[in-house]
């Protein structure tokens, strides 16, 4: 199978636009802060995962 060539896109790369509005401290913080939003959901998926264990009735082993 041939893989045809890809050309370069006539759109802007948003995230050097982003990146290149900001300054180096702004950058900092806004990563900083979707950092602690990925802890903070994978944190509270985990806690209702784990209350969801607790309460689901237990299964018998035979």
């Amino acid at each position: 199978m041939t893989k045809m060539p890809s050309k370069p896109s006539n759109l802007p790369n948003l995230r050097r636009l982003f990146v290149e509005a900001r300054t180096e401290a702004e950058e900092s913080a806004y990563s900083r802060n979707a950092f602690y939003n990925l802890v903070g959901f994978m944190s509270s998926v985990a806690v209702y995962s784990l209350v969801a264990q607790r309460m689901s009735p237990a299964k018998a082993i035979n």
